[in-house]
């Protein structure tokens, strides 16, 4: 599905990637973790074509990203911050991104899913952070791409839209979706994900099974083998 190769990337004198090389077969939930700076954003943004690599190559279904944009029409992104013009209503903002990306496919079900009928004709500068996110989730999963990117997709949620978005998340995979997530909050990767890719200073650390990493670094869970493997590099 993805494959990274030998990708560079610094800003000014900050080397944040250093030939990272990664391949993400099709179908699964694959996490992408690792501390402040590790590069988790500059990959997903190079694989978003947001970030411009240095060097190396990202490929997607066997075929380089490179001077071809139609490739993001196969993904839905879920952006960390919902960040969106506060004098839009709800519906105009979906009206809006549907215009742009054509016919969407689960719309209403998933303002059901996550109440958001209440909001539809409210400014987006009225709501809630947490009410924000529902729409920036509503915004990503109405669509139906083969490759699904959430940058934190957990912030701001309330423990029942939490475990809602978790179902959701899961019903992607079984539609045979490929799901990269990026999170810091452990208990919710290591409920949902196949597998984990650990970064430190721009390199993978670790890259398979939370149980693989937790025999590895001799640990109970996956919060305290992230903990023994930043200790043992003394981050």
């Amino acid at each position: 599905m993805v494959s990274v190769q030998d990708l560079h990337k610094k800003f000014g004198k900050n080397k944040v990637l250093t030939g990272l090389d990664l391949e993400i077969g099709e179908g699964g939930i694959f996490a992408v973790l690792g501390p402040n700076g590790s590069g988790k954003t500059t990959l997903i943004k190079s694989i978003l074509g947001m970030v411009i690599p240095d060097k190396g190559t990202i490929s997607i279904h066997g075929k380089s990203i490179k001077k071809d944009s139609n490739y993001r029409k196969q993904i839905d992104y879920l952006p960390q911050i919902a960040n969106f013009p506060s004098n839009l209503k709800v519906k105009e903002l979906i009206t809006m991104i549907k215009d742009l990306r054509g016919n969407s496919t689960n719309e209403a079900s998933l303002i059901e899913l996550f109440k958001l009928e209440p909001f539809i004709d409210k400014k987006l500068g009225q709501l809630s952070g947490g009410t924000k996110q529902k729409v920036n989730i509503l915004l990503t999963f109405m669509f139906d791409s083969p490759l699904v990117i959430l940058d934190e997709p957990t912030t701001g949620l309330d423990p029942i839209a939490l475990i809602r978005l978790k179902d959701l998340i899961k019903a992607e995979k079984a539609k045979g979706k490929t799901v990269l997530i990026t999170s810091h909050i452990m208990s919710f990767v290591e409920e949902i994900s196949d597998e984990i890719v650990f970064l430190l200073e721009g390199k993978i650390y670790f890259k398979g099974t939370i149980p693989a990493l937790k025999t590895q670094t001799n640990q109970p869970d996956l919060e305290h083998a992230i903990a023994s493997i930043l200790t043992t590099n003394h981050v």
